[in-house]
């Protein structure tokens, strides 16, 4: 089973290696403007520092958007929001109440840091009024570097089928929980990550970790890769 996995994460990213080529490679939201993206798509993550077992970049969070049919969501709104802003009130802040990922890096770089006690305790609640924003603001700067120098490569995929497929399907391939097998390096910033999840899975997620994987979900992105 070891080696059947290897195969197959071998084959993902060889098809991400070809979509790279097509796509003039990964991108840095740092650099980023709303042009040059399709509508819908699914987006993988890379992080400097983090490597496969042999040395090449590894994939440390898989996402997608408008996964219903009344959603407007396009896929450079939902890497907007996990970038954070430009410019308002708090240029180079966010909002991580609208963005899992920020949530997650947040709690990372809480625990390796020194952040007041009420930045600490907001940054997990649901709600928050716009003191505890200020207050907060720092830290989304910091996340918002983070992320922005976060490597991030796209594919294109108009059905939702198609991006709701490969996202889960990635992810519980890549997944340490489910046997996944490129670990992270010791210093990656998701070992000190608030949920157990993002820790053990070595992937910057928490849904879909503990799912199993089907192969056949490379035909699919084979296909979306041809079609870039």
């Amino acid at each position: 089973m070891i080696a059947v996995r290897q195969r197959d994460t071998d084959k993902f990213y060889a098809l991400l290696d070809e979509l790279s080529d097509r796509v003039g490679g990964p991108r840095r939201l740092r650099d980023c403007t709303s042009s040059g993206w399709p509508s819908h798509g699914v987006y993988f993550f890379f992080e400097d520092g983090e490597a496969r077992l042999n040395g090449s970049p590894r994939v440390v969070r898989i996402g997608t958007h408008a996964l219903t049919a009344t959603s407007t969501a396009t896929l450079w709104r939902r890497l907007a929001t996990h970038r954070g802003n430009v410019g308002g009130s708090r240029p180079g802040g966010g909002n991580h109440r609208s963005s899992i990922f920020r949530l997650h890096v947040g709690t990372a770089l809480i625990a390796g840091g020194e952040w007041p006690s009420d930045v600490r305790d907001s940054w997990r609640h649901k709600d928050a009024d716009r003191e505890t924003r200020q207050a907060e603001y720092p830290l989304e700067r910091a996340v918002t570097q983070h992320i922005c120098d976060m490597p991030v490569l796209f594919l294109a995929a108009p059905d939702r089928t198609d991006r709701e497929l490969i996202e889960r399907q990635t992810i519980a391939l890549l997944s340490r929980r489910r046997g996944g097998v490129d670990p992270p390096s010791p210093q990656w910033l998701g070992l000190t990550a608030d949920r157990e999840e993002v820790r053990t899975s070595a992937l910057w997620n928490v849904h879909h970790v503990d799912e199993a994987y089907g192969p056949t979900f490379l035909d699919t992105l084979d296909r979306l890769v041809q079609d870039v």
